[in-house]
């Protein structure tokens, strides 16, 4: 562990861009990882790593004006991003925050695993995590049912029991 201590904490420090007072350059924590450290280190994020790559030639974009709640911010700005993938003829529109850039990239992901959709089927990486978790909450929700006929049981049990010792006294 004592090794792999400071490689994490150059991957945390490389990415915050830290340098520490009192060193006279680049501490030897921030050199670069060889590659294959780091794609080890960041496959364990949430992101999806099969999708497919967009090519910004087949989207067409346009901001429009958002809807829903917001009252003058949404009327009067054109923060909803409209991607369209020209191939395909997918549609996405995101109004998530006020800003548009951040829209522009929420837009891109949402476009991503809609193609990704589209190109694999059933097989795409969205749906198969969507049915694994939807698996893992049916276990969950099995178990809390098995969890909760035990304590009705146990606790009829406690009752026959009481009701068969006050018959005896």
């Amino acid at each position: 562990m004592s090794r792999l201590f400071p490689l994490i904490r150059s991957i945390y420090s490389e990415s915050s861009r830290v340098i520490w007072r009192g060193s006279p350059g680049i501490s030897p924590l921030l050199k670069p990882l060889p590659t294959g450290l780091t794609n080890v280190f960041r496959a364990g994020k949430k992101d999806l790593t099969d999708l497919p790559v967009l090519n910004e030639d087949e989207l067409e974009e346009q901001f429009v004006r958002g809807s829903g709640p917001g009252g003058q911010a949404t009327n009067k700005t054109s923060n909803c991003v409209v991607l369209k993938h020209i191939p395909t003829g997918i549609v996405v529109k995101c109004h998530q925050t006020r800003s548009v850039d951040i829209n522009r990239k929420r837009a891109r992901g949402i476009m991503r695993e809609k193609l990704d959709v589209a190109y694999k089927g059933e097989l795409s990486e969205v749906l198969v995590k969507k049915k694994e978790s939807e698996l893992r909450k049916q276990d969950k929700r099995k178990k809390a049912n098995e969890n909760l006929e035990r304590k009705r049981l146990f606790k009829e049990g406690l009752d026959a029991d009481s009701k068969a010792g006050n018959d005896t006294v």
